[in-house]
């Protein structure tokens, strides 16, 4: 048996700390057709704040109650105590069930956590919060004509909206990778277009004021004109658009953050490359045409996969990231691999994002090994560990 100061502490604790999944409470004490004949509690998040969202199902009719956190854990314990004798409690940690007797005596029986349902989700009318939200109109988006002056996502723009923001929530998680006490320098390398250099610009410099500069390279010199004179009109100010090729650019001698999208084959590579070189805290790559170790692979052992063109073409796409991976993990780097946008709209659709270690890496002898072994399975020469060649010496000693 628990005593009532138990149970409801139990309560303010998972409520505290945020580890209340949901609560289904039933089994009225008495019969009364005023109370619910169950409530069920769930947290939501509403603009930016957590609450406790009371769901009453009395006959054939439900209705909410909101209610904050800060005062969840006092009208969570009361309800329960005040009308029901049977109470489900699900949290990070465990599935709670408290039973009370006649006499008002909770039981408890404790078992483990069920996985997480989709309908748990924390979002009010699973709305998700995204970093640029439609109905704000953000400039660069009304120029670049995702959004229309009111800020309404154009029909025919919704993927190119959800790259945008997906791109800043991956930005987001590595922010506190970057220096907070200076100027952030920050180099897009084949940035094109530069949809996703805006967004950068608009995340840091206009909605975090924090102080930037950033520059984007391409060669194609009508796409750095028209970026140029967006940039202009935008008031950009730390923001620079240059004809360059990624191999040759010297302009910089300390980077910060490098980003690379689409950048084609090795290009990629030189790109890391000069990320490397400058010490770069935070790398975004969302390599393009890997077609480097499609003309090198040779394993007589995988020759059912090699054979065929496609599968050879995958799986040399996938090889030269996972290279890419290690090399820069021998070097230090924390890497992930991550979806950039839904594989449905392209193929090309996987982002590597590396954060340096403080440190470097405690086993970077062990991971140059793993990758040697990899490499001559494969007996291919890549680029990166050729360019990178004396780092890499020096780093798995």
């Amino acid at each position: 048996m628990e005593s009532k100061e138990q149970w409801q502490s139990d309560i303010e604790q998972w409520v505290g700390s945020g580890q209340l999944r949901q609560a289904t409470f039933s089994q009225l004490r008495r019969k009364d057709g005023q109370v619910p004949a169950k409530t069920v509690i769930r947290p939501i998040e509403l603009k930016g704040t957590l609450h406790y969202q009371f769901q009453y199902y009395i006959d054939n009719k439900v209705t909410h109650e909101n209610v904050p956190q800060a005062d969840a854990a006092e009208r969570i314990a009361a309800w329960l105590e005040q009308h029901y004798r049977q109470a489900l409690f699900k949290t990070n940690d465990a599935d709670v069930q408290v039973l009370f007797s006649k006499k008002g005596k909770a039981a408890i029986v404790t078992k483990p956590a069920t996985a997480k349902s989709e309908s748990e989700s924390l979002s009010h009318n699973r709305q998700k919060q995204r970093v640029v939200q439609e109905g704000e109109a953000a400039p660069f988006m009304v120029e670049l004509g995702i959004m229309t002056k009111d800020g309404q996502v154009i029909a025919k723009k919704q993927d190119k909206f959800r790259q945008i923001n997906r791109f800043l929530e991956m930005v987001t998680d590595v922010l506190p990778h970057l220096p907070a006490d200076r100027e952030i320098t920050i180099v897009d390398f084949g940035c094109g277009k530069s949809y996703l250099t805006f967004a950068l610009y608009h995340l840091l410099a206009v909605k975090q004021q924090r102080s930037i500069s950033v520059v984007g390279l391409d060669l194609k010199a009508d796409v750095i004109a028209f970026c140029s004179e967006l940039a202009q009109k935008l008031g950009y100010d730390k923001l620079k658009f240059q004809v360059g090729d990624i191999a040759q650019y010297k302009d910089q001698s300390k980077v910060d953050m490098v980003v690379t999208l689409h950048a084609c084959d090795t290009a990629t590579d030189a790109a890391l490359v000069k990320a490397v070189e400058w010490g770069a805290s935070v790398i975004l790559s969302v390599p393009c045409c890997q077609h480097e170790l499609f003309r090198q692979i040779q394993n007589e052992a995988m020759s059912p996969l090699l054979s065929h063109g496609l599968l050879k073409e995958r799986f040399s796409a996938l090889a030269t990231d996972a290279i890419r991976t290690q090399l820069l993990e021998v070097l230090g780097y924390r890497t992930q691999l991550l979806e950039f946008i839904d594989p449905e709209h392209t193929p090309k659709n996987m982002l590597i994002r590396a954060v340096r270690t403080a440190g470097g890496a405690a086993d970077s002898a062990r991971k140059w090994q793993e990758y040697v072994v990899f490499r001559d399975m494969l007996q291919v020469k890549p680029y990166l560990e050729q360019a990178l060649g004396e780092r890499l010496k020096q780093a798995s000693k």
